[in-house]
């Protein structure tokens, strides 16, 4: 399929209400065009190269007849249950087939299809949306284990209910839209949750090229465990940012790394720790993991103490 890139959704910025909108959910993974051809499953990323090898738990073929072609994202889930494209990533990019098994094995992978681009030969991309849906609801994936997601008509509550389950947020596609690939349009709409909370600073890194610039801070959570490592944030701090940041965190400065647990070496070479007293907002994608996902700094909360992030475990 190398003339076949997926069709794109535009940022949005209100959920579309009526009839002619769909609401999905947008899966945390990896987008996957995939063919059936002579019993054969090829796979194919966003940017055209080929990916099958990576995940031969997901190469049955299914019951869908000769030169068949779908849509849609390789997932996996976290501890949580949750669709979490870092599970993925130690898989992406395996080949070795030894390998390649273990991690399938330890890391299953499910294809989430939803959409139908060809069937049997004939090109659909022309259909609306909701033909194409109808059809794909109508083939038999349960062989090669894909799953064909349920699309909801109250993108609202779909969007609310993403968020409280920790979600990455929906997609809102016009029923009568047609699949043009490899373009962005406004009949696919996403809408991906931001998360704010508050962390504290335990370092900083200066601005690339710099020496003496702030560029990033190193932020953690206080737990029973000591101050555990959350993630490091340069996204949103600009030079006025940056030199508000410095006033504050200069007079704190420590040769002592506050840390309870391992920072990352990419992450603490060059780092200037500081004393863990300032509290930040962090806006980020997605909520409860490990590490902060593409986290952007909002401001410094004078108003708390790490003591007043500090949650006794239950």
């Amino acid at each position: 399929m190398p003339d076949l890139l997926p069709m794109l959704a535009s940022p949005g910025k209100h959920v579309p209400p009526g009839e002619v909108w769909r609401h999905e959910v947008k899966w945390d993974g990896v987008r996957a065009l995939t063919r059936v051809a002579d019993g054969v499953v090829t796979m194919t990323s966003r940017n055209g190269n080929r990916i099958t090898a990576a995940w031969p738990e997901l190469a049955v073929a299914p019951d869908v007849g000769d030169d068949t072609v779908v849509d849609g994202e390789i997932i996996a889930l976290n501890e949580r249950g949750v669709p979490d494209f870092r599970v993925l990533a130690d898989r992406m990019h395996v080949r070795k087939a030894a390998t390649v098994a273990r991690l399938a094995e330890r890391v299953p992978a499910t294809f989430m299809v939803f959409d139908l681009l060809r069937l049997g030969g004939e090109d659909l991309c022309g259909l609306p949306l909701e033909e194409r849906r109808r059809r794909l609801g109508d083939l038999d994936l349960s062989r090669a284990g894909w799953q064909v997601p349920p699309e909801y008509d109250d993108g609202a509550m779909l969007l609310e209910a993403t968020r409280a389950q920790g979600l990455e947020g929906i997609v809102s596609k016009r029923v009568d839209s047609t699949y043009r690939p490899g373009q962005r349009t406004q009949h696919w709409l996403k809408f991906a949750h931001r998360h704010r909370g508050s962390f504290v600073v335990g370092g900083w890194r200066p601005q690339t090229g710099s020496t003496d610039r702030l560029g990033a801070l190193l932020v953690g959570e206080p737990t029973a465990d000591g101050l555990l490592y959350r993630g490091r944030v340069g996204s949103g701090i600009g030079p006025k940012q940056a030199r508000t940041l410095a006033g504050v965190l200069e007079p704190l400065a420590s040769s002592t790394n506050p840390f309870a647990d391992e920072v990352p070496r990419v992450d603490a070479k060059g780092t200037y720790w500081v004393e863990p007293v300032v509290v930040v907002d962090i806006d980020t994608h997605g909520a409860g993991y490990a590490r902060l996902r593409q986290p952007s700094y909002q401001g410094v909360r004078s108003d708390l103490t790490p003591d007043d992030l500090f949650q006794e475990p239950s």
